[in-house]
């Protein structure tokens, strides 16, 4: 039998744009349902939240338990090196190159979800996509999730927890560092003109849109599960 899921979703957009929901619906998707609606196999996510929210805490561990200087970020949460978000997507690449490397059959059961988010001031999508590995692209597709700047920032004070600031879910970043690290993005300049492929370092990988001005992911219901279904078979048609 054809193998009938993504091997990789690659899912961006700006924070609280509703990444972590459209996620979140998908893995409550039954199995048999998640792969006939969304082409989606049993779900293997790979997030770069987790790992910039270790180096603050090692910051703050730093700071406050052994009186030595922090070595990520400054006082106020900013990485010291605009590098550092480059790094984190090499190690995007790393995590996935060792699921394929400790299972030989890892794509027959698992759709790896990548998911990050890029704005202007940090480089860009344009610059973030030149660190994912060859592995990655040539077996990507990319689902973008569109929202307004006032959208991000409305959706991302509501959902903040000050209890669960690690939370994939409830995290949330204050007003001013939302303004400078992703008021302005380069999505429309990355995709270029083409509306079903952006070439990346000689990969030509297929890429949806999801209009979420509207607010569609917050609900999770069925109104999110059609649109996702649309745009998911659409994605899986130009990865074919």
């Amino acid at each position: 039998m054809a193998k009938n899921t993504f091997d990789i979703i690659i899912l961006n957009g700006r924070p609280a744009s509703g990444k972590s929901e459209v996620i979140d619906y998908i893995k409550k998707t039954p199995a048999t349902e998640r792969a006939k609606r969304f082409h989606v196999a049993e779900f293997d996510d790979i997030d770069d939240f987790p790992m910039l929210w270790t180096w603050f805490e090692e910051d703050a561990i730093l700071e406050k338990k052994f009186n030595k200087p922090r070595i990520h970020s400054d006082k106020d949460g900013y990485f010291l090196h605009e590098y550092q978000w480059h790094l984190l997507i090499e190690r995007l690449s790393i995590d996935y190159s060792k699921r394929l490397r400790d299972d030989e059959n890892y794509h027959k059961k698992y759709t790896t979800l990548i998911e990050f988010s890029r704005g202007t001031e940090h480089g860009g999508y344009k610059t973030a996509y030149q660190y994912l590995s060859d592995e990655i692209l040539k077996r990507a597709a990319i689902f973008y999730i569109d929202v307004p700047y006032s959208e991000s920032l409305r959706k991302n004070r509501n959902r903040f927890n000050p209890d669960k600031p690690d939370s994939i879910l409830e995290h949330g970043l204050p007003d001013q560092k939302l303004e400078r690290l992703y008021k302005e993005v380069d999505w429309e300049e990355f995709k270029g003109n083409d509306p079903e492929y952006i070439t990346i370092k000689g990969h030509k990988v297929p890429y949806v849109v999801l209009d979420n001005t509207k607010d569609i992911t917050t609900a999770r219901d069925a109104r999110l599960g059609e649109a996702l279904e649309v745009l998911f078979k659409k994605l899986w048609d130009l990865r074919k």
